[in-house]
C-alpha cells in the first residue's frame, strides 16, 4: 500500500535506504491507523519561546548577551552532535510506512506500555537497547507544537532527521517535567558554553539558573572536569554566575540550591552565602554512597594505570602522538596533532572493551579534543546527589550534548529523563520553555488558590 500524504493526495514514501536493518520489525509496527493533518489550533505559537527564535529579545539586566546562531535556526543547527541513539534511529525507520504523526502515536502509547513493565513491553522487543522513561511523553503534542514551525506533517519526500525526532522528544519532555521536577543538571562543556570556555558575564543561562534557584529548583552542574582540593580552578568555570549571585544579592536560601558534581562523581561543592558566594568543596562522608566511599587508593591507581596503557597502545597502532595527562581521579590523553572525531572515538570505545572487567566503574570517553578516562561516572555522582537532596527519578532531568556510546552524559539515562542538545543555543531555547511552563503551572496554582473560597471560624 502506498503511503498517503496528510492532505489524502498520493505520495511517494519516503526514501528509506536502511529499511533492510529493521527485517521483519516494520510490518510488525505498520498496522494501519487514520491518516490525519496534524492539528495547529492548540499549538504554542504565541508563547515568547518560539517567538525569540525569530525575534531576539532586547538586551536585560545581565547585559548585551552574545549569540552564536541566528535567531530562526537555533534548532537546526547540529553542531559537531554525533548522532547515534537506537531509539530515534528506529523512529526514523518508521517513517518509510508511518506519517509523522502515525510514528509518534504508536511511540507516546508504548513509552506508556514500557513504563508498567519495561522487560517485557513492546518497545524493549522493538529496541532492545531502551532504557527507563520517568515521565509519560505526549509525542503527539510535541509533534504538534514543532510541525506549526518546521511542517513535518506538510513535507512529501523529504523526511524528518535525527535532530528533528531529537527537538520532538526533548519538547515532550520539558513540558512532561515542568510539573514536579525539583533538580535540573547540566553538562559543562558543550552544554552551558562552549568547549574550553566558561560560563561569562554576559551567558544568557544566568538569569535563567536563578530564576528555577528562585522557584525552589535545585540546579547543578555535572561535568568531568576535576580539580581536587582547588574549589577555585571550579570558580573559574562559572564565574560570571557568582558575580551575579553578588551583583544580586542572592538570599542563602537560593544559593544554596547551586552545586557542581565535579570528575562525573568524586567531588561536590557548593555555594557560600552573600556577599562571599564561593564555592567550598562538601566532605565526601556527607553526600557520598557507601559504595563510592569503599574505593580503595591503589585500586582506583591500578584502574588508571592501566586505562593509560590501553590509551598509549592504541595511539601507538592510530599514529597518533599523544600527551598524556594524569590526575587524582582521572587519566588521559590530549593529542599533539590534529586529528579526526574519529580517531578519538576509536581511543574511547577501545579502552570501554578491554577494561570491561575492572574493578571499578569508569568512564572512558570521547571530549571532542581528547579522550579521558575517570574512576565513577556521572550516574553514580547525579544518583548521590539525588540520594543528598532526597528527591526521585520522575523530580529530576539532566541536560547534556553527549549521550552517544563514548560520550559521558549517556550513564545518566539510568537515573533521570533527559534533554540532549547539540549546543548551548539549543539548551537556551529549551530551558526558556521549561520556565514558561513552570511560570504557567504557578499561575494556574495561583489562580486556584484565590478561587477557593476562605472559610474563617463562625462564632455561634
Amino acid at each position: 500500500m502506498r503511503r498517503m500524504h496528510a492532505d489524502n493526495t498520493d505520495a511517494p514514501p519516503y526514501p528509506a535506504p536502511g529499511l533492510q536493518m529493521l527485517g521483519v520489525v516494520l510490518p510488525l509496527v505498520a498496522s494501519l491507523v487514520p491518516r490525519q493533518r496534524l492539528s495547529t489550533a492548540s499549538t504554542s505559537f504565541g508563547s515568547p519561546d518560539w517567538q525569540e527564535l525569530l525575534n531576539p529579545p532586547e538586551p536585560d539586566a545581565f547585559g548585551t548577551r552574545a549569540r552564536s546562531a541566528s535567531d530562526a535556526a537555533v534548532l537546526r543547527r547540529k553542531g559537531h552532535l554525533k548522532e547515534q541513539d537506537g531509539m530515534i534511529e528506529f523512529l526514523l525507520h518508521m517513517h518509510a510506512t508511518h506519517t509523522s504523526l502515525e510514528t509518534m502515536q504508536k511511540m507516546e502509547r508504548w513509552i506508556a506500555e514500557h513504563r508498567k513493565d519495561p522487560k517485557r513491553s513492546w518497545l524493549r522487543l522493538l529496541v532492545p537497547e531502551v532504557g527507563n522513561f520517568y515521565t509519560d511523553l505526549k509525542l503527539v503534542d510535541a509533534l504538534t507544537e514543532y510541525d506549526h514551525f518546521f511542517a513535518l506533517s506538510r513535507r512529501r519526500y523529504v523526511p524528518p532527521n535525527f535532530a528533528e525526532i531529537r527537538h520532538v522528544l526533548n519538547i515532550a519532555q520539558v513540558h512532561a517535567s515542568a510539573r514536579n521536577l525539583r533538580l535540573i543538571t547540566f553538562d559543562a562543556d558543550g552544554t552551558l558554553y562552549a568547549d574550553g570556555a566558561h560560563m561569562q558575564h554576559d551567558s544568557e543561562m544566568i538569569g535563567h539558573i536563578i530564576t528555577l534557584m528562585r522557584r525552589g529548583i535545585h540546579v547543578a552542574i555535572v561535568t568531568a572536569a576535576g580539580y581536587p582540593g582547588d574549589a577555585a580552578r571550579f570558580e573559574q568555570r562559572v564565574e560570571g554566575l557568582l558575580a551575579a549571585f553578588r551583583r544580586l544579592r542572592i538570599p542563602e536560601h537560593v544559593t544554596d540550591r547551586f552545586h557542581i558534581v565535579g570528575g562525573e562523581c568524586n567531588y561536590l561543592l557548593h555555594c557560600t552565602p552573600w556577599p562571599e558566594c564561593h564555592l567550598a568543596f562538601v566532605p565526601e562522608v556527607e553526600w557520598k554512597s557507601a559504595f563510592m566511599l569503599s574505593w580503595r587508593e591503589d585500586t582506583i591507581q591500578d584502574l588508571l594505570s592501566s586505562a593509560i596503557a590501553v590509551l598509549l597502545e592504541t595511539a601507538e597502532q592510530l599514529r597518533l602522538p599523544v600527551k598524556v595527562i594524569r590526575k587524582e581521579r582521572a587519566a588521559g590523553i590530549l593529542p599533539q596533532k590534529p586529528t579526526v572525531y574519529e580517531v578519538l572515538e576509536e581511543l574511547a570505545i577501545t579502552v570501554q572493551r578491554q577494561l570491561v572487567d575492572a574493578p571499578l566503574p569508569f568512564c572512558a570517553f570521547n571530549g571532542g579534543g581528547d579522550v579521558f578516562v575517570d574512576v565513577g561516572n556521572k550516574s553514580l555522582g547525579l544518583e548521590a546527589l539525588m540520594s543528598h537532596l532526597g528527591y526521585q527519578a520522575h523530580q529530576v532531568m539532566h541536560v547534556g550534548d553527549r549521550f552517544t556510546a563514548s560520550g559521558n552524559d549517556s550513564a545518566v539515562r539510568d537515573c533521570c529523563s533527559i534533554l540532549w542538545v547539540a549546543n548551548p543555543e539549543e539548551t537556551d531555547f529549551f530551558v526558556r520553555m521549561l520556565l514558561t511552563d513552570i511560570e504557567a503551572l504557578a499561575a494556574e496554582t495561583n489562580a486556584l488558590k484565590s478561587a477557593t473560597p476562605h472559610t474563617g471560624s463562625v462564632a455561634s
